[in-house]
């Protein structure tokens, strides 16, 4: 390379050529080839076998947005589907900071070792909306659960779609059934949107709370505290236990004043610390109770029905979503359709109507050839 410095005009000063510099692709550099899926039957055999290698894989797929995995997945999910329903679903909410993650390990560890059977914990993890990046480092605040021999956990990033991670989580459950898995754990994202979803797939909807931090009212929403069918009042130790007894009161006080649950069962409060593992045996008392009371009334069975019908019709509005959006004759009208919302030419109530009539148009065309 010729640097200009060397010219005559710049007596004095001179600029070494240098080494030649080597390329920037490492020459040892092997792609590793993309893997191939497997059949449809190896994941099925390897689920129902307990093989955690394979489930893992198959949950992989659940995940994907690639046509191929989705269309693998579908399949697995359909052929385990026989082989699922026989766990007790328990979804646990809490503002963040509540404990959950630490909740979880400790109640996880107390049903594993009071009880034969297998545990599945599923994390759904939030999702920053800058990088789109999640940590899903709920492993590492389950310490124990995530080396037990018969625990599975599993975060998965919400990716700004609180409907599809959890459309997602409720076919993971039913790959985790399939795979023996009798307990199963959902932790939501927090107290938010997802309750809702996360709710519609549980047979126990379990709310942590805090006792001393002024949101004893606060949080007093009647969306979560009538989805809850136990709320209980986390780090009632040392100095905080007349404060988590007073909070549990309020609580209670302010179920009364909700209708009575569909289901007959009146929720409880009750305090313990999941830090100190003390409370937690009345804790599970309490949804082993429940589990009994709602299989004893057809409740149970019912809630299981009505959550079947309310994710047919949200598979609808998904698949719907996805037809409309990745129709090329919408992508191609949307720009121009933008601009004349924003300018102020159109309102955005007949824009919308204006692309579903252009859509449903082409349907029918496509239809009628």
């Amino acid at each position: 390379m010729n640097h200009p410095e060397n010219h005559d005009q710049y007596k004095g000063l001179t600029v070494n050529a240098g080494i030649e510099q080597p390329a920037s692709v490492n020459p040892y550099f092997k792609r590793i080839p993309r893997k191939t899926l497997r059949p449809v039957s190896d994941y099925v055999e390897g689920i129902l076998k307990g093989d955690i290698t394979m489930l893992s894989q198959a949950v992989t797929l659940v995940e994907s947005m690639r046509q191929d995995h989705q269309q693998v997945a579908q399949e697995v999910i359909e052929k385990c589907l026989p082989y699922s329903g026989n766990s007790v679903r328990v979804g646990i909410s809490g503002v963040p900071g509540a404990g959950k993650s630490t909740s979880i390990d400790v109640f996880g560890l107390h049903i594993l070792e009071r009880s034969a059977g297998k545990l599945a914990v599923l994390a759904i993890d939030p999702s920053s909306e800058r990088s789109k990046g999640s940590i899903l480092g709920d492993k590492t605040r389950m310490e124990q659960l995530s080396v037990h021999p018969d625990s599975f956990i599993r975060p998965s990033p919400s990716a700004g779609s609180l409907g599809g991670v959890a459309r997602k989580t409720r076919e993971t459950i039913i790959l985790c059934e399939a795979a023996g898995f009798d307990k199963i754990f959902v932790e939501t994202v927090g107290v938010g949107q997802s309750e809702t979803a996360v709710h519609s797939m549980v047979d126990f909807f379990l709310l942590i709370q805090l006792a001393g931090t002024g949101d004893e009212l606060q949080g007093i929403k009647r969306g979560i505290m009538e989805m809850a069918d136990g709320i209980v009042i986390n780090k009632a130790d040392g100095s905080n236990i007349d404060k988590a007894k007073l909070a549990a009161a309020q609580f209670s006080n302010a179920l009364h004043l909700f209708p009575a649950p569909e289901s007959g069962w009146t929720p409880q409060v009750l305090t313990y610390s999941g830090f100190y593992n003390i409370g937690v045996k009345e804790i599970w008392d309490m949804i082993y109770r429940y589990i009994e009371f709602v299989k004893g009334n057809g409740y149970f069975e019912l809630r299981r029905n009505q959550q079947s019908k309310y994710w047919m019709y949200e598979s609808i509005n998904d698949q719907l979503r996805e037809s409309f959006y990745n129709n090329p004759l919408i992508e191609g009208l949307l720009p121009d359709m933008e601009q004349q919302v924003l300018q102020r030419n159109q309102t955005s109530f007949v824009v919308a109507r204006k692309l579903l009539d252009a859509y449903f148009e082409q349907m029918r065309s496509v239809e009628n050839r």
